[in-house]
């Protein structure tokens, strides 16, 4: 027996056909600043490389790729990295020449994924600080020099950051990236007021301690075309913007947001996980600490508190996915209740609701909070809507008129009206005095000095009148609030089953939890608190629920002995009808 060995063709030793068909390489490069030395590198880098293909014959130049001022962490912001991943899957290419790995990528995961991607195809990828060949050597060397090059990414993120908290202990501003009113000095790296765009905040703020929402400010804004520090029209949030900043009082809060990590360079807003550092008195406010705090006051009202007091680390999440959402509260505690599935997975699957203290970060949190299945819930409102509607309907008329007797006796219009025509009156005497004025029988000083009292008093009066407009509107939408509580009920007086549209028309807040006569824990306690301001308790929720559900059920099944004993008489039935849910359809009753 004779064996003759046949040699496989090495694509990159210059022999067999790839001495006729010659290798199309091209070349990677990338720099990830765009300072002038590194500038200078990237430019040397494209001639060296395209020197070194042009000149050897047994390659055809493909191209140089070259990726500037960008980091070598994610590799969907390198455009040509990308179009030279494309070129080469649709067969351009045959040979890719890198300086090194992490000019490469400096992610691992990148670095194997594109290798093994360019791998399948048979294409190589040279890396010439390591002398590495992909398609000639093993994986193995090339991941531990990646994973190098990711961990020296990772220690230089931890020292910038590092550096970053010392600067901010010291009272350094870090990352300002300028805002409207204030002028940013790189060399003393202060901050100074810029007078004109000090005008449009202090607009803001007395607008908004004046009454008027973001949006009337943001419109406002617009039609007198002055735009935000970025050119783009105002809109409630860029308002809203403004009202948060604590610079605007003279104070800097640092270390607002934090980046997760250095791969994925992802940003959050730092609500407890990391250190944060508050100046006082840093620079000159462009509004009195005073005004900050009632614009804050006001804002905290406005959004019911739902961005107040949040607690470190948690991320707030506003969903109305279901009836219940956001609208029950525990009793012990204060905190949201959210939904969970008990036994998702057998026939004893069941919803509750539960104190989110009490499930994540554990019972001794809460610990006199139970879960309440949502259906308990549920029986709980069908029951208090038709003790409103029964029991209590009296009481509630006369609560509702009384509301509707105050808000007729309201004197807010006659108000708005007077305040009206007193603005009419400045503005009248404000343009004879323009005239006269012009006519020389004013002279300039005494006119100055009057115009400037008669624009006080217009300022004052614009200020009260948006005041009471914003009264008015509240007053409106209890008056709003009010008749669709008298519609809901007058349509729904009779409620059989659970309607979401009839609870959250009527309902503002249900509290779980809470203490009976006696001052006894009772974790199935149930008040809800309806839009017009009436709270009704419901005791032992549960416990009431569990025996009318036994009674329920020892009613159907009577229901059906009878109608199997008498063939087809119920002596529950009433009308043809079972009072207690029996399925059974009588033929006679008695």
């Amino acid at each position: 027996m004779e064996i003759e060995l046949i040699k496989a063709n090495d694509p990159f030793d210059g022999s067999s056909r790839r001495r006729i068909e010659r290798l199309r390489v091209a070349a990677y490069c990338r720099v990830s600043t765009d300072d002038e030395d590194q500038i200078k590198s990237y430019n040397s880098m494209i001639r060296h490389y395209t020197d070194l293909i042009q000149s050897n014959k047994e390659y055809i130049f493909a191209g140089v790729y070259a990726d500037r001022a960008i980091t070598g962490t994610k590799v969907d912001k390198r455009e040509e990295f990308q179009r030279l991943i494309q070129d080469c899957m649709d067969g351009k290419i045959d040979l890719i020449i890198a300086k090194s790995i992490p000019r490469f990528a400096r992610n691992t995961l990148d670095t194997l994924k594109y290798v093994r991607m360019l791998k399948e195809r048979n294409i190589a990828v040279y890396f010439e600080v390591e002398k590495i060949n992909t398609l000639k050597d093993g994986e193995f060397l090339m991941t531990i020099l990646s994973s190098v090059a990711q961990q020296e990414v990772e220690n230089t993120s931890a020292y910038v950051k590092k550096g970053l908290k010392m600067k901010m202990k010291r009272g350094e501003l870090v990352g300002f990236q300028g805002c409207l009113g204030y002028d940013y000095d790189v060399n003393t790296k202060s901050i100074s007021i810029n007078e004109e765009g000090a005008k449009t905040v202090r607009y803001i703020f007395d607008r908004y301690v004046a009454g008027a929402g973001s949006t009337m400010i943001a419109r406002e804004l617009n039609e007198q075309g002055i735009l935000t520090i970025k050119g783009n029209p105002w809109v409630s949030s860029s308002v809203m913007g403004i009202i948060n900043n604590e610079k605007y009082k003279g104070d800097i809060l640092l270390g607002k947001t934090f980046t997760v990590d250095p791969i994925s360079k992802r940003r959050l807003d730092n609500l407890g996980e990391e250190d944060r550092y508050y100046i006082h008195n840093h620079h000159e406010g462009i509004v009195s600490e005073e005004t900050f705090d009632r614009a804050q006051e006001i804002r905290n009202r406005r959004n019911g508190g739902r961005k107040h007091n949040v607690t470190p680390g948690k991320r707030e999440k506003f969903s109305r996915q279901y009836a219940f959402s956001c609208m029950l509260e525990c009793g012990f505690c204060g905190a949201s209740l959210s939904r969970r599935r008990w036994h998702s997975n057998s026939k004893y699957k069941k919803t509750i609701w539960q104190c989110v203290k009490s499930t994540k970060n554990g019972k001794r949190f809460c610990p006199d909070s139970k879960g309440i299945p949502e259906q308990v819930i549920e029986e709980a409102f069908i029951e208090s809507y038709r003790m409103l509607c029964k029991d209590n309907r009296d009481v509630l008329d006369e609560f509702l008129r009384r509301v509707e007797k105050t808000l007729g006796e309201n004197s807010i219009p006659e108000q708005i009206t007077a305040l009206d025509k007193n603005i009419s009156k400045i503005q009248a005497k404000r343009k004879v005095l323009l005239d006269k004025y012009l006519k020389g029988i004013v002279s300039q000083d005494i006119y100055e000095e009057t115009d400037i009292g008669l624009k006080k008093d217009f300022t004052n009066e614009k200020a009260k009148l948006e005041y009471l407009q914003q009264q008015l509107d509240d007053e409106t939408s209890l008056q709003r609030r009010v008749s669709d509580f008298k519609k809901a009920l007058s349509e729904n007086e009779v409620l059989e089953e659970f309607d979401r549209g009839i609870f959250e028309s009527i309902i503002e807040k249900v509290i779980v939890g809470g203490f009976d006569e006696d001052g006894n824990k009772d974790p199935y306690k149930i008040t809800f608190i309806y839009k017009t301001g009436l709270k009704n308790e419901i005791g032992n929720a549960k416990e009431r629920f569990d025996k009318s559900k036994k009674m329920g059920d020892k009613t159907k099944e009577l229901c059906s002995h009878i109608a199997d004993e008498l063939k087809g008489v119920c002596s529950f039935v009433s009308d043809n009808t079972c009072g207690d849910g029996c399925s059974f359809v009588p033929t006679k009753t008695r």
